[in-house]
């Protein structure tokens, strides 16, 4: 008998012989991954987590997972016709993403707990639900791309760069890429996205992205503290560099590095901006804003994607991205370990916190080597 070719998932066997379970949020990313799947003919399972009360967030839009999205969900798997199920992963979420973010915040960190949502909860406990279910993949609505390589599955910037999600994705491991697939990574705009919901007459074709941390309603990060760590908006002073008081604040949690407005001490000649939170003293440290400048960054928690092992060579010469919303920069990594380095910039960037990710670009493809967590103070 002769094999059958690969289908567009990787497997040599047929779609509808192919099950694939469908990680949906409710957006139009995922529905779309779902209705393509589906229309080509694969045994779609689609699964939505429940990540924390829903009630409380019914009536709110813009954040994936609440009730409203729930429901976007179920809609989108009766139109298609397939099974969808909702997990309640409440508890997960608050041990696995909910806690670290509270605590690193009080800590004067910058968390991005959706990084923590994929490593800790999508791509592990879904993911073995996933095999549970006995698929063959899972498929989420990430921008990125999985290409096979030399040595396996490797991971790549999303053809559109505006929509690139790898700074989020940087934690997943090798065995986790051999496993997932995104079969919107290569589409050129979302616009192409947005166009095949509406071919598949999907509800959610012009539903708007998201834009908060789905537990943060409004981008209001220090309520969410507050009620989660009560007392934590203690007051301190807004000092110097050199320890001089300023003027008061009403909680560290309140302030983020490389904040210049509403910190209420203008009128005292350039402008000065958040270089450091102190948590231990609850004082806010406020500089020129050469004083953000960062060119040597600590790193650990490395999760590394390249063909040899990370702490093979002395250095690697690669790009790095320490902010979501900035280009990959180039760098010189030097590894401490397999998991922990130090990241030279080759130009100083400005507001690098501690609790960001900073991931690791090939200067010479589209290919994402890995990243890192960074850590300590300024």
């Amino acid at each position: 008998m002769d094999t059958l070719p690969l289908n567009s998932l990787g497997f040599a066997k047929r779609p509808q012989d192919t099950r694939v379970v469908v990680a949906m949020s409710g957006g139009v990313d995922s529905s779309v991954v779902a209705a393509m799947l589906k229309e080509e003919g694969y045994d779609v399972v689609g699964v939505t987590l429940q990540l924390y009360d829903h009630g409380a967030a019914l009536a709110k839009k813009g954040a994936c997972c609440a009730g409203l999205d729930i429901h976007d969900a179920r809609r989108v798997a009766e139109t298609m016709g397939f099974p969808h199920y909702v997990l309640d992963y409440e508890n997960t979420f608050r041990e696995a993403v909910i806690d670290e973010f509270a605590d690193a915040y009080l800590a004067g960190a910058t968390p991005v707990p959706c990084i923590r949502c994929n490593e800790r909860v999508k791509f592990k406990d879904l993911l073995e639900t996933a095999k549970d279910l006995e698929a063959d993949c899972m498929a989420t609505g990430h921008y990125i791309q999985r290409k096979m390589g030399t040595e396996g599955p490797e991971l790549h910037s999303a053809a559109d760069s505006n929509r690139d999600q790898s700074y989020f994705l940087f934690s997943t491991t090798p065995e986790q890429l051999s496993y997932l697939r995104f079969p919107l990574g290569h589409l050129a705009s979302k616009a192409e996205t947005r166009a095949l919901a509406a071919k598949y007459g999907l509800s959610v074709a012009d539903k708007p992205d998201s834009q908060d941390i789905c537990f943060v309603p409004n981008g209001n990060y220090a309520a969410v503290i507050e009620k989660l760590r009560p007392g934590s908006a203690e007051p301190g002073d807004i000092v110097d560099q050199s320890g001089h008081v300023l003027g008061t604040h009403k909680g560290v949690i309140h302030y983020t590095i490389g904040q210049r407005r509403g910190l209420g001490i203008g009128g005292l000649g350039d402008p000065l901006y958040v270089v450091k939170l102190d948590p231990d003293t609850r004082q806010v440290i406020v500089g020129p804003k050469e004083a953000l400048s960062t060119r040597t960054i600590p790193v650990r928690e490395v999760n590394w994607l390249g063909d040899e092992p990370f702490d093979s060579r002395p250095e690697w010469h690669l790009k790095v991205r320490v902010r979501s919303t900035r280009p990959p920069r180039e760098a010189v990594i030097r590894p401490i370990s397999a998991t922990e380095a130090e990241v030279e910039l080759l130009q100083a960037e400005e507001g690098v916190s501690p609790g960001q990710a900073c991931v690791f670009y090939d200067p010479d493809s589209t290919r994402i080597l890995g990243g890192s967590w960074i850590w300590k103070g300024r």
